[in-house]
């Protein structure tokens, strides 16, 4: 099997039995990408990640398309597109075909329901892993915990903010508590 089709049935896979968007898809991309193909380490699946959810579009598209380039180039990028969107595409067009009928029936709207919890144990599956390979440091273990409280009192207050706030935000403070260090670090190498 040449490394392009190994890409396309790879996200294709990804893409066609992951329900609930990008997220979900998180753990099943660093399965595939880091543990069984060895296509990337799990650092760079970390920054992967955090670039993807940081750029325009759906964050497993972005994972897809970085992981098929470093493999093979602009062909590989678009090898994993399509194979982690191919899927998607031709499930929603055909329920968007039969819409109405797809949802009145009564086994498929309880099925959907398990798929929902299905869908959070992914994500939560997903976070769990980053965060057990998040630097043992006290700055990366304090924004993400604020990162955390954030969320939760978004969320439980109803605010209206963004998710991208909260990572500039991580992003900025982590930014300024190394230029307040580089200085002193420039202090201590002088002595």
């Amino acid at each position: 099997m040449t490394l392009l089709s190994d890409l396309f049935l790879t996200f294709t896979k990804i893409g066609l039995f992951t329900f609930g968007g990008g997220y979900a898809m998180i753990s099943l991309i660093e399965h595939a990408c880091v543990e069984q193909k060895h296509w990337i380490s799990h650092d760079e699946m970390m920054d992967i990640t955090v670039i993807a959810e940081s750029t325009p579009g759906p964050i497993a598209i972005n994972c897809a398309t970085f992981v098929g380039f470093r493999q093979k180039g602009f062909a590989g990028a678009l090898a994993a597109t399509l194979g982690i969107v191919l899927p998607s595409f031709c499930i929603v067009f055909a329920i968007s075909r039969f819409l109405d009928d797809f949802l009145a029936i009564t086994w498929i709207a309880h099925a959907f329901r398990g798929i929902k919890i299905a869908v959070g144990i992914l994500i939560l599956d997903a976070a769990l892993k980053m965060i057990k390979k998040m630097p043992k440091k006290p700055l990366p273990k304090a924004i993400m915990a604020g990162a955390a409280l954030g969320m939760l009192a978004i969320d439980f207050l109803s605010l209206h903010i963004s998710s991208i706030v909260l990572m500039l935000t991580g992003g900025l403070i982590s930014l300024l508590v190394f230029l307040l260090k580089k200085p002193a670090m420039a202090g201590g190498e002088a002595k």
